[in-house]
Parts: C-alpha cells; sequence; structure tokens
C-alpha cells in the first residue's frame, strides 16, 4: 500500500509541474511581442493589444484566427504558432476594456 501511495503522489506532481509550463503566460506574451513583433508592427504592445476588446480578442482566438488578426494588425509580420498562445494571454490583458497598460 505504501508503494501506490508513493506512485500516485509521483504521478500528481508530475501532473501539476507539466500543467503549469504548458499554460500561456501574458508575461512571455509580452516580451516575445517587444522582441519579435514589434519591429514588425511599428508600433507599442499596447496599442496591438488596444485593436480589440477582451471580448473580441478571446472571439478570435476561440475562432482559431489569432495568428491571421496578428498578421492582418501588422503586415509583413510572419507569427510562428508557438507564440501564439502566450501573444494572446497578452493582447487579452491589456486589450481596450482591460484598463491595464502594458510597459512595451
Amino acid at each position: 500500500m505504501n508503494n501506490v501511495m508513493k506512485l500516485a503522489t509521483a504521478a500528481l506532481l508530475g501532473v501539476a509541474v507539466l500543467s503549469s509550463t504548458a499554460m500561456a503566460d501574458a508575461k512571455k506574451g509580452q516580451k516575445l511581442y517587444m522582441k519579435k513583433m514589434k519591429a514588425a508592427c511599428g508600433f507599442s504592445g499596447a496599442k496591438f493589444a488596444q485593436k480589440h476588446t477582451q471580448d473580441e480578442w478571446e472571439e478570435i482566438h476561440g475562432a482559431g484566427k489569432f495568428k491571421e488578426e496578428a498578421e492582418k494588425i501588422c503586415p509583413g509580420l510572419k507569427l510562428d504558432p508557438k507564440y501564439v498562445d502566450d501573444i494572446y494571454d497578452f493582447s487579452y490583458e491589456f486589450a481596450s476594456d482591460s484598463g491595464n497598460v502594458p510597459s512595451c
């Protein structure tokens, strides 16, 4: 019975660690915007995020069209799909109706 408890605890810990690293992050999205998108867009992350409200960003992302929308806002941008979730979180966090202002 002791081995079963150890195995269950290890499995729970493993799942907790893996799930937390798989989540997107607004701070990481802000850094990615500054590093990968700001030059192509030609304006700050605040202007980018404020192109839509939180509901609009959520709808765009839910429809799987976030990459296309970002590339439409920033002509010439080729957004890597692995950055989409973090940039989305950044955009949602600092959307026009959020009241938050990023520092980039």
